[in-house]
């Protein structure tokens, strides 16, 4: 609901929880793709790069190298 309403404060507020309460990269993931069927493209492109900024504030993003 927060990606579609464009809320990123409340969505960080969200995200970091997910994260605290341990669901996984990979989930949070899955759960912004299926959000762009509903909500749109912009809006989950803008919630990507929200939670790739929050996982990289908590040490969680996995860039691959």
């Amino acid at each position: 609901m927060m990606i579609a309403l464009n809320r990123p404060e409340e969505l960080a507020l969200h995200l970091r929880a997910s994260i605290n309460n341990g669901v996984t990269v990979d989930q949070l993931r899955e759960l912004i793709m299926h959000s762009a069927i509903y909500a749109g493209v912009p809006a989950a492109n803008s919630a990507f790069h929200l939670a790739e900024k929050i996982l990289a504030e908590e040490g969680r993003l996995n860039t691959g190298s």
